[in-house]
């Protein structure tokens, strides 16, 4: 009999699932939209309860599915969770009630924390501990705030539960936090050992016992599905939960990297490019953490900007309202006619140069006072030259993590590979092989992180051998090449692009401080 696995992605705006068999075939899709809350400058946070309505929504749509084209109920053989970065966790109670919104990825409201963690912290000892450094990025900084601003959800707070635990707890009664998610959280997990640090928690002043127990790799089971939450998902039957983790690192999964020098720039709200190496030293402007595929030996290290499809749905939402009805009146999408309109522009869209630091920027610049800005502009400049300029803003900014690795990066693999919404756009791809000098590849199959946790569900369980494994379950097809008159073109201005934000740092800041962040 036929085995099949259920991954979903819970992701920034929305949770997307999908029914794979064991040579991944896709057998049914479903997804849920939604957006995070963002009620103040530099705030970006979301009820627990939008991820679980919509994971119990998507997962059921599947399976009825599924079932409808003949699948036995006792052919589903589990379910593995890819979860967006959950910042500072979810906040529960000894029950795991969430007590407060989960400060996710984007927040920046931890500046002060930052601040005084970077003025009080041997931050040497910290960064030897954790690999990692110190912002307001970081999940530790934000449970900091919550410390210090919120006392009473503080003491009420039995525990930090990213995403997926929270949803994996919620369907078996388990608790258990794998290592990618647990490293991403910063200055609270040993990266040499694999456990919480109680010398690092104690340094940044947090409470160990907040942070739960049990870690597991992101391929074990977690618990089985209780009666009733089978009901719910529309299943007669407990099947086994697979943990999994982060989920750039799960599309980086889904995109083929299983080895050092593998490397994936997933391209969606934000932006992130990870690469895979052995050793623990990532340096100090980027992210380090356990990857999801043998994460107790192999390290996942990423940068990454804060706003990538974000600052373009900014800035399609705020300027474009004209192009908005002119493609609706085309029945087309707005992209395509924006797309259209810049394809024929020369880089650098004619002297113009955008900074996508919209919710301040992660790495390499780690500034959360940064802000968005377009220099250059005159009286001949259109939409259409802005909207070109923020997608070079984005692949300007993701060759600016590429740089951060300095040497290493001539041990990367020379392909590179992109998934995400920016694949839909030929003229992204196509800046991205110019800026960068890299060839881009993409996925075939429109699933990604959904697909990346249903092969890590299917390791889990061994349903898949170790070479099924290492030939995945997606292809890549090679989408642009470099033209090296633009590339040329590009470094030039990149140099500018480079040399903007420490120009301008004084005066961002000046700016954030009126605006209240």
């Amino acid at each position: 009999m036929d085995k099949y696995i259920i991954g979903v992605d819970i992701g920034t705006q929305s949770t997307k699932a999908l029914i794979a068999g064991t040579d991944g075939s896709v057998l049914a899709q479903a997804s849920v939209a939604y957006h995070p809350d963002t009620p103040q400058p530099l705030w970006a946070q979301q009820d627990a309860r939008v991820w679980l309505d919509a994971f119990l929504c998507s997962v059921r749509e599947c399976v009825a599915h599924a079932l409808q084209k003949g699948i036995q109920q006792e052919q589903i053989a589990g379910l593995c969770i890819s979860s967006l970065y959950g910042g500072a966790g979810i906040p529960v109670d000894a029950d795991c009630q969430p007590l407060y919104p989960c400060l996710i990825w984007m927040d920046r409201r931890a500046t002060a924390e930052t601040d005084a963690i970077r003025e009080q912290v041997d931050l040497e000892r910290l960064f030897e501990i954790t690999g990692n450094g110190v912002d307001s990025y970081y999940g530790f900084t934000k449970m900091l705030w919550i410390k210090n601003n919120e006392p009473q959800i503080w003491d009420k707070t039995a525990w930090f539960l990213p995403p997926n635990t929270w949803i994996a707890h919620y369907l078996t009664g388990e608790l258990a936090v794998d290592h990618s998610s647990a490293g991403n959280i910063g200055g609270v997990y040993d990266m040499q050992r694999h456990v919480w640090s109680d010398q690092a928690m104690r340094m940044v002043g947090l409470d160990p016992k907040k942070m739960p127990p049990v870690l597991l790799e992101s391929t074990d089971v977690v618990g089985t599905v209780t009666a009733d939450k089978a009901a719910q998902l529309g299943l007669a039957h407990a099947i086994p939960i697979v943990l999994g983790g982060i989920d750039a690192a799960i599309a980086t999964f889904a995109g083929g990297v299983r080895k050092p020098g593998d490397h994936v720039a997933m391209l969606g709200t934000s932006m992130c490019w990870g690469y895979l190496q052995t050793e623990m030293e990532s340096g100090r402007d980027l992210v380090c953490m356990p990857y999801v595929y043998k994460g107790l030996t192999q390290r996942y290290v990423f940068g990454g900007a804060a706003t990538a499809g974000g600052a373009v749905t900014w800035f399609v939402e705020q300027f474009c309202q004209a192009e908005l009805a002119q493609a609706t009146q085309q029945g087309i999408s707005v992209y395509t006619l924006l797309e259209q309109q810049a394809a024929p522009l020369p880089p650098g869209a004619h002297g113009l140069v955008f900074l996508p630091y919209l919710m301040g920027e992660r790495s390499p610049v780690w500034d959360a006072r940064a802000s968005g800005t377009f220099a250059g502009l005159n009286l001949t400049h259109t939409r259409a030259h802005l909207y070109r300029a923020v997608i070079e803003g984005i692949a300007f900014a993701l060759w600016h993590n590429m740089r951060a690795v300095g040497d290493r990066r001539q041990n990367l693999d020379q392909r590179l590979v992109v998934v995400g919404g920016a694949v839909n756009s030929d003229l992204w791809m196509q800046i991205i092989a110019d800026v960068t000098g890299y060839p881009v590849y993409t996925i075939e199959e429109a699933v990604e992180a959904a697909m990346g946790a249903a092969l890590l569900g299917a390791v889990g369980l061994g349903l898949v051998s170790d070479a099924e494994v290492e030939q995945g379950w997606t292809h890549v097809v090679c989408r642009a090449t470099p033209n090296e008159r633009a590339h040329q073109t590009y470094q030039r201005l990149f140099a500018v692009y480079e040399g903007l934000y420490p120009a301008m740092q004084s005066s961002m800041h000046a700016l954030a401080a009126m605006r209240g962040g």
